[in-house]
C-alpha cells in the first residue's frame, strides 16, 4: 500500500478515568482521513506510547485498522530501546493487519551507528511489512546519521525515515545518496517545507490534526511546481506550529483538539495539563485558523 505524503501522528484519546477511549480513537482516525491525511501513525510519541501497555497498543492498532478498513494505511509504532522486545511487538503488530511499522531510534542506551543499523535491520528482517525508522535526537539523545540511513535504505522492508533531526545538510545527503525507494518524511511540522524543497516525500505531522487540508495543499503545491504558493501556506501555519510545540508534544495538541470541539481527554502522567497562560496561548492561536477536522455534532 502507498503510505502517503500526509500522515498524522494521532493522539490517543482517554476517558475521564484515564482508560483508553477506543471508540473515540476510531472516530478520530476516520476524521483525520476525511480532513487531508493520507494515513495515520498509532501509538507514536503524540499517542503517548511510553504510557501505554502492549495490550493497549495492540488493541489500538486493530481498532484503528478496522475503523479505516482499506481507506488509508495504518502505521503502528512498535519500536523500543530493546531490539528483542521491538521484534516481538512488531510481529504482534503485523498480525493485527497494520500496513507499516514506525521504529524509534533506541533511546537512553545510546547505541553506536553500527548498533542502530543492526537494530533496525534485525526488526525489518523479522516482519513482512514496511518499516520506517524515526530519527528524533531531541528525544533519543543520539542522531542516526546520513551514512547509517544510506545503509538502511538498501535493507529490504525499510521504506524510509521520519526525519526530525532539524539538520538540512543531513537531509540533503540522505536524499542524494539513499536508494531511490527510501522516502524522507519530515518529523517536524516546521521543517516540512524545507524537507520537501530538498526532495523529501512528505510529513508525519502533529498539526494535521487541525489543518490537514492546508498541509496537504502545501506539500502538493510544491510537488506541482508552485513553490511560492507552498511557501505562503507554510508561512501562514508557522504560528500554529509554534503554539503546538510551546510545551512538549502532545500536551498542546490535546488542548487544541479539546478546545476545538473534538474531545480527546487528558494526559497520562508524567505528562500533565499546562498552566492557564499556556492554554490560553494555544487556544487563541487555534481560533485564528479554519479547522479542517470534522467536529462531532
Amino acid at each position: 500500500m502507498e503510505l502517503g505524503r500526509i500522515i498524522t501522528a494521532m493522539v490517543t484519546p482517554f476517558r475521564q478515568d484515564g482508560a483508553v477511549d477506543y471508540a473515540q480513537a476510531r472516530r478520530l482516525a476516520v476524521a483525520l482521513v476525511d480532513s487531508g491525511s493520507d494515513g495515520v501513525v498509532v501509538c507514536g510519541t503524540t499517542g503517548e506510547a511510553p504510557t501505554l501497555t502492549a495490550a493497549e497498543k495492540l488493541r489500538l492498532f486493530g481498532e484503528v485498522k478496522d475503523a479505516l478498513g482499506g481507506r488509508a494505511p495504518v502505521i503502528a509504532n512498535s519500536g523500543d530501546n530493546c531490539t528483542a522486545d521491538s521484534i516481538e511487538l512488531s510481529r504482534e503488530a503485523a498480525r493485527t493487519g497494520v500496513d507499516a511499522l514506525l521504529l524509534t531510534v533506541p533511546y537512553y542506551n545510546k547505541p553506536t551507528q553500527e548498533g542502530m543499523y543492526r537494530h533496525f535491520a534485525a526488526i525489518a528482517e523479522a516482519v513482512d511489512v514496511p518499516c520506517i525508522p524515526y530519527n528524533i535526537p531531541g528525544r533519543t539523545v543520539v542522531n542516526m546519521d546520513a551514512g547509517t540511513q544510506v545503509r538502511l535504505s538498501r535493507v529490504p522492508n525499510i521504506a524510509g525515515v521520519k526525519e526530525a533531526s532539524g539538520d538540512m545538510a543531513q537531509v540533503a545527503r540522505i536524499i542524494n545518496e539513499a536508494a531511490p525507494s527510501y522516502r524522507v518524511w519530515s518529523g517536524n511540522d516546521e521543517d516540512t517545507f524545507g524537507i520537501v524543497a530538498l526532495g523529501g516525500y512528505g510529513v508525519i505531522s502533529v498539526a494535521s490534526h487541525l489543518v490537514g487540508r492546508r498541509i496537504a495543499a502545501m506539500v502538493h503545491a510544491h510537488g506541482e511546481g508552485r513553490a511560492a504558493v507552498a511557501a505562503e501556506i507554510h508561512r501562514s501555519l508557522m504560528p500554529l506550529f509554534d503554539a503546538l510545540f510551546c510545551v512538549v508534544n502532545p500536551i498542546p495538541v490535546k488542548v487544541a483538539l479539546n478546545a476545538a470541539g473534538f474531545p480527546v481527554g487528558g494526559l497520562r502522567l508524567p505528562l500533565c495539563e499546562p498552566d492557564q497562560a499556556t492554554c490560553e496561548r494555544i487556544v487563541a492561536e487555534v481560533r485564528r485558523h479554519s479547522i479542517d477536522l470534522p467536529l462531532p455534532v
